[in-house]
């Protein structure tokens, strides 16, 4: 019997150890010496810079519109049927492998590597100077048709997604992904994000506060976001205390019965 009770003490060390710690659930956690009333200042989220294959959203506006309707893409009859997603993409202008997209009369116009901003002054300035005068009163607006990121890995709903917002964190985009799973790692939490100068890849701590100075703290467009597993969904014992409970009963009970079985 001295072995049985051996045994059962090491399965009652292994139920306790097979449980998802609380501290490992949850988000943005203060650390030990920090007063959680302290005011954490964010990191500066940088101006994107457009690479190849973005859609960019531009509208050009004047006091007469009707000068200026040649410039912007026609509508009509596609938002109906289609979400604001799917017409921004249909409708936007896309950034080829050149780095360049197509305007109507402008023809290319090469944007790759500029920010909105840049791009903004740009397609203005060469209005002004081929078409038009100040006294039109030009005005020039240059959007990102949806910010595009994937999530992967132990995450509710994993896939693509499009959010038409101009700043998305990732606890944002997680949440617009159906929440990461109680087996997933949030303490490292990988983005893959692609840059003019090659790809980074970054580990994100989320359970602490730290992680609201992080430079990949805001999604950019194109990120890949992956979630890895905790070794406890390895060990296949159930994602809660509960399912370790009831798995490692049933074990112990098949155990048990098998030994007394031999035994008699």
């Amino acid at each position: 019997m001295s072995k049985i009770y051996s045994f059962l003490a090491l399965v009652c060390i292994f139920f306790v150890t097979s449980c998802v710690p609380l501290k490992d659930l949850q988000y943005l956690q203060p650390s030990k010496n920090d007063n959680q009333e302290s005011t954490i200042t964010p990191v500066v989220l940088k101006p994107y810079r457009v690479q190849v294959n973005d859609v960019l959203s531009i509208k050009i506006k004047a006091l007469d519109q009707k000068i200026v309707e040649i410039f912007n893409p026609s509508v009509s009859g596609m938002q109906s049927n289609t979400s604001s997603a799917e017409g921004l993409y249909f409708d936007g202008f896309s950034v080829n492998d050149h780095g360049d997209i197509r305007i109507p009369v402008l023809g290319e116009v090469n944007v790759i590597g500029q920010t909105l901003e840049e791009i903004r002054i740009k397609v203005e300035k060469q209005l002004l100077e081929q078409y038009f005068n100040t006294s039109a009163n030009i005005f020039v607006t240059v959007k990102l048709a949806g910010l595009r990121y994937t999530v992967n890995g132990e995450i509710n709903s994993p896939g693509s997604k499009i959010l038409l917002q101009e700043k998305v964190t990732i606890l944002e985009a997680i949440a617009n992904s159906g929440d990461i799973t109680i087996t997933g790692n949030r303490k490292e939490v990988m983005v893959v994000r692609q840059n003019p100068s090659g790809t980074e890849i970054h580990a994100i701590d989320l359970t602490t506060i730290e992680a609201l100075k992080s430079p990949y703290y805001y999604v950019q467009p194109n990120d890949f976001i992956y979630v890895k597993p905790l070794k406890q969904k390895s060990w296949g014992t159930g994602t809660n205390g509960l399912q370790s409970f009831t798995t490692i009963l049933t074990a112990v009970s098949l155990i048990v019965t098998t030994y007394l079985l031999f035994k008699n």
